[in-house]
């Protein structure tokens, strides 16, 4: 947890919490650990579906559908959600889950590795919610930001890895070190990257919240 565990709790005991049923699910997934969102980042994905009310969502990395579930719950009424999952043990558990949400039909799973199901989507979507393997974000930039519109929002999570990711390389272990190396090039292209107004957040383990900007030359009239 990247903020003092104390001030994580006090903040989170103000939470309305969720549905029924999404209280359950995330029960559900504590016992069977299974990582889902963090409180924090639940309520920072409800305060963005509030003010950007998307219509198209766009998820990487749908676990057992939490998330999911949550932002269709929690979303405007007729918003449709895309999903990518590619561990096979969790895509059935994640479809039933939908069903018993009464969501199935608003949500669309998609199977398989996230990069080639970025590579043939168009969208454009709204908003778009990163929570797939973390090495991977870098590599899935250049199709999310080609899916995203001007003003189109891209939230992505655990980009402080614990705190890990301000780290030296040589402070983290051998096996952690290509997803530390990686996970600090997409933090500096988030920032860099001229089409993106990109906020870091030492929210739950870490979040990214970035929108698409408009490019002032595609205005000029010739």
């Amino acid at each position: 947890m990247i903020t003092e565990e104390r001030i994580s709790a006090f903040i989170n005991s103000f939470d309305m919490g969720n549905t029924p049923f999404l209280n359950e699910l995330e029960q559900f997934a504590i016992e069977t650990n299974v990582p889902i969102i963090r409180p924090e980042i639940q309520s920072l994905l409800k305060f963005f579906l509030a003010v950007k009310k998307p219509e198209q969502i766009l998820e990487v990395g749908t676990a057992i559908g939490f998330s999911a579930i949550l932002m269709s719950e929690y979303g405007p009424k007729d918003c449709k959600i895309t999903t990518i999952e590619k561990y096979e043990k969790r895509i059935p558990i994640a479809r039933e889950n939908f069903e018993k949400a009464g969501k199935a039909e608003k949500i669309t799973l998609l199977e398989g590795d996230a990069a080639g199901w970025l590579a043939e989507l168009t969208g454009p979507y709204d908003l778009i919610f990163m929570d797939a393997a973390k090495g991977q974000y870098i590599h899935f930039l250049p199709d999310i930001l080609r899916l995203m519109p001007v003003g189109g929002i891209l939230i992505s999570d655990n980009v402080l890895q614990d705190g890990n990711v301000m780290e030296s390389r040589f402070a983290v272990t051998r096996r952690d070190r290509t997803i530390h190396s990686r996970m600090r090039e997409y933090l500096y292209e988030l920032k860099h990257n001229t089409q993106l107004q990109t906020a870091i957040l030492p929210v739950g383990d870490g979040v990214t919240v970035s929108v698409r900007k408009e490019n002032k030359c595609e205005n000029l009239n010739f």
